[in-house]
């Protein structure tokens, strides 16, 4: 069995000992209950978001495999759409914030976002998602931004943390995974 036909299942049981925290923390997140103020649909399009922006391609496989249980093809899509745009978006906005010039945020961006206007699925998923690969890719402009949307439209604050919280475990399970693989 590759890596990339390996279920989630597999690859939790392949986190090294010094990473049992997140094997727990991956199985907590990816519940409702584990995720308060989520759908399983919202949890797995966030999920599935923050796998690919976190570059881990057997990991990516195998969440997309899970999502696709709780999640449509035009809702999983919406998810590749946050991952696509704020990997670009991420880059840009976080150099017009670190630089500390004011006059970049005058300037027109002049990249193009017109996925972000029907991205396939619900909007507020779609919002999520992008959060949650904002806080992967460690943009704070847009995390501000898709924090006060998301706010704006009635979600709690515990919603939002929760989305963080996936993207967060998700990133970290990437990471012992791939040091896995290199420790060998």
């Amino acid at each position: 069995m590759s890596h990339t036909d390996m279920s989630l299942a597999d690859l939790k049981s392949q986190l090294p000992d010094y990473a049992k925290d997140l094997r727990l923390n991956l199985e907590s997140v990816l519940t409702e209950g584990g995720a308060p103020g989520l759908t399983q649909k919202q949890i797995a399009v966030i999920a599935l978001a923050s796998a690919i922006a976190s570059r881990y391609k057997p990991l990516t496989a195998a969440i997309n495999e899970e999502a696709a249980q709780h999640a449509s093809a035009e809702e999983l899509n919406g998810a590749r759409v946050a991952a696509a745009i704020m990997g670009m978006n991420n880059i840009y906005y976080r150099f017009v914030h670190l630089v500390g010039d004011a006059e970049y945020g005058t300037l027109r961006a002049g990249l193009r976002m017109n996925a972000m206007a029907n991205p396939g699925g619900d909007k507020i998923d779609f919002e999520l998602a992008s959060l949650a690969v904002s806080a992967v890719n460690g943009c704070g402009m847009c995390l501000e931004s898709h924090e006060k949307t998301l706010r704006k439209h009635g979600l709690s604050a515990q919603s939002i943390q929760s989305a963080a919280r996936i993207a967060a475990v998700i990133h970290a399970v990437a990471v012992a995974l791939e040091q896995a693989d290199v420790a060998g």
